[in-house]
């Protein structure tokens, strides 16, 4: 077991979300807060086009859900803060899902409105876009901008899981999300005035924490990039002076070390690079810290509760782990079959978590919630080990781990052996179906210079025992991509499906 007696230091100014982010347009109106392709808004003048849609959308919103479908941009920082002053419960949709899952998600949402750069059919839609947002800003009345939410009312649903079915509703208090920031902020510890560059989207609990929460702390500027494309970034993080880059996963980070820009780019101004959203290969951390110099803080969390642990300077950094559990927190490895038997350190099971800032359960969803919070914590469903000092270290997903012939294939442990191979720069192993063996790992890789698969694979007669060899090699121009950055995982394995 790992826990965390440590106390933060310190606490926000407010138990709301909506109350932090007054306090800070009190504090610096003047501040710059977030910047787009085509807007960029002070924080006074952002509280003005809040005041403006929240007094529209008050009369019809009060204690209700009210979604948004919006991709990364001004205009989403400006409905979430509207939703929250009017009295609504704001919903986070991601932008990119397909309209049969937009259709059944709202269906099961009940949303007084929909915020959207588009019109939904069949719902009631506030059309929003940064374009829209001058026309909004008026002089804020901050005696007149009341924040009536408590720390027990919704400030976000969020959304969880979705890879294999219907993504569950998982609604977070203030309370919650306040939790969430002081314990972000504990890991990865900000100054005044930061810009923050976040990547993943904001419907995304890492991209919510790096974009939309977090900066607010200390009246941090948000620049946001109109996609996900290395070259950009690259760019970006240079003439925009960031100081935070808000990765993500690590395939965010290899994308960019990828960049025909980054080996003769310098980022004088770079100084905190949190990573989170999926376990981090070694080779990721010792690159990306030989070409810039600072190291990648990777942390753990999920969208049921974040952050779970953080590599920090002030209580130790293990690459290659997740770091330690955040404070008023405990972690436990237990065992596989029940669940109930807490594992000794260094051996691997299931990661169990609680804390101040975890979820109470899935809206209308009895049968997931039980499953998930049992024994007062949440069951992540990822597989991993406790070290004696306390380093989480994430072994995989429980249901990734490839069961070859009576034997346990943890993918990331093959992964890991691929990326030292000097010619792969992306690896994803999984499972395909054998009738005598039941699985067999197949390998996906991409390229940083020539190598075919043969050499690939005696690479890996060399270095794996036999029942974790890939059974085949296959090269990809590219991973494919999951909208919160993962490599996706699903697709890979429907295209062996597809094969047959």
């Amino acid at each position: 077991m790992a826990n965390q007696d440590t106390d933060t230091g310190w606490k926000l100014n407010s138990e709301t979300v909506a109350g932090v982010f007054k306090a800070t347009v009190q504090n610096a109106p003047n501040a710059p807060y977030c910047k787009s392709t085509d807007c960029a808004l002070t924080y006074g003048q952002a509280a003005g086009a809040i005041q403006t849609l929240a007094d529209e959308l008050r009369p019809n919103v009060q204690g209700r859900p009210v979604a948004i479908i919006l991709p990364n941009s001004s205009a989403f920082f400006i409905a979430y803060f509207a939703i929250l002053f009017a009295g609504g419960k704001p919903a986070l949709i991601n932008h990119g899902h397909p309209e049969a899952t937009l259709t059944k998600l709202l269906s099961d949402l009940n949303a007084a409105v929909v915020i959207s750069d588009r019109n939904l059919g069949g719902t009631r839609t506030r059309i929003l876009q940064d374009a829209d947002l001058q026309g909004m800003i008026k002089p804020v009345d901050l005696d007149a901008l009341v924040d009536e939410g408590t720390a027990q009312d919704i400030a976000a649903i969020l959304y969880s899981g979705g890879t294999t079915g219907l993504p569950k509703q998982v609604p977070h208090t203030n309370a919650s999300i306040v939790a969430t920031m002081e314990l972000g902020d504990w890991g990865w510890r900000t100054a005044e005035a930061e810009i923050w560059l976040p990547v993943a989207p904001f419907t995304h609990i890492y991209g919510f924490l790096m974009g939309l929460t977090n900066p607010i702390i200390n009246a941090g500027a948000v620049v946001i990039p109109e996609r996900f494309q290395p070259d950009l970034i690259v760019d970006m993080l240079l003439e925009e002076n960031v100081t935070i880059f808000g990765g993500g996963p690590p395939a965010i980070y290899q994308g960019i070390m990828a960049s025909t820009k980054f080996a003769s780019t310098k980022f004088p101004n770079l100084r905190i690079c949190p990573g989170g959203g999926a376990p981090f290969p070694l080779d990721v951390h010792r690159r990306w810290e030989a070409a810039t110099g600072l190291k990648i803080y990777e942390g753990y969390g999920m969208t049921e509760i974040a952050p779970i642990s953080i590599n920090t300077e002030a209580y130790g950094v293990k690459p290659g782990s997740a770091g330690k559990a955040v404070p008023g927190s405990v972690i436990e490895i237990v065992d596989l079959e029940t669940g109930d038997t807490v594992l000794p350190t260094g051996e691997a099971g299931e990661i169990r978590t609680k804390g101040p800032h975890m979820m109470t359960g899935y809206t209308g969803n009895p049968e997931e919630t039980a499953i998930a919070l049992r024994h007062g914590y949440v069951y992540t469903g990822d597989i991993g080990t406790l070290d004696d000092e306390g380093f989480l270290t994430i072994t995989d997903r429980k249901k990734n781990v490839i069961f070859v012939g009576g034997f346990n294939v943890f993918p990331r442990e093959v992964e890991e052996l691929l990326l030292t191979h000097p010619a792969i720069s992306g690896a994803c192993v999984v499972a395909k179906a054998d009738e005598r063996k039941g699985e067999l790992p197949v390998a996906f890789v991409t390229l940083r210079s020539d190598a075919n698969p043969s050499e690939i694979a005696a690479f890996c007669d060399e270095n794996l025992i036999a029942y974790k060899r890939p059974t085949a090699v296959n090269i990809l121009p590219e991973m494919p991509l999951t909208a919160a950055g993962k490599v996706d995982r699903a697709k890979l394995q429907n295209s062996l499906k597809v094969e047959g």
